[in-house]
């Protein structure tokens, strides 16, 4: 555990199981470790990655305000399998948000991710597979796509858990955009 935080936290890109299937992993605040991502999974520039979060406090460290009305609806389903796209209008995670002035931001349900979230602060996330393809569903399907272009492959099982579950916040209203494991 402590070499895969150390490995996000110098700039590396790791592949770690969530709650749901494996993703790539690096720290948000790394621009080239995201832009590294974004080139593995031959990613479209325009399309912001996930966000995993592991307190409220690491909205603040995005430059993201909530309500206390959207708060407590969060609480409901936080943490688990539920995808909330926040207003995010910080030019200097234009790298983040890729002009949409929103991120999407999710606080899993696991508790090994969310140990590591704790070390490394938020991350970006996004399946393991080149845009367009079937997600690995194991580390051996990861290591055979990528091989040693990633940095850090971390082995829990197999994993083939339904996709989160997304919604909008706009204000104090909510709106599904799509349906996955968290029934809102």
């Amino acid at each position: 555990m402590e070499d895969i935080i150390n490995t996000i936290k110098e700039g590396g890109v790791a592949v770690l199981p969530t709650d749901t299937l494996y993703g790539l992993h690096a720290s948000v605040f790394n621009e080239s470790a995201v832009s590294k991502i974004y080139d593995l999974k031959q990613r479209t520039s325009s399309k912001p990655l996930i966000i995993l979060i592991s307190s409220w406090e690491d909205l603040d460290k995005l430059n993201i305000q909530i309500s206390d009305n959207v708060k407590a609806k969060l609480n409901k389903w936080w943490p688990g399998s539920l995808s909330v796209i926040l207003p995010c209008n910080d030019s200097k995670l234009e790298y983040l948000h890729r002009g949409t002035n929103s991120l999407a931001i999710r606080w899993p349900d696991y508790p090994l991710l969310n140990n590591i979230l704790k070390e490394t602060g938020p991350l970006v996330s996004t399946t393991v597979n080149i845009e367009g393809e079937a997600a690995a569903e194991s580390t051996e399907e990861a290591e055979k796509l990528f091989k040693d272009k990633v940095d850090k492959y971390l082995d829990d099982g197999p994993r083939s858990g339904t996709h989160s579950t997304l919604i909008r916040v706009d204000g104090d209203n909510i709106e599904v955009l799509r349906e996955g494991a968290v029934k809102i």
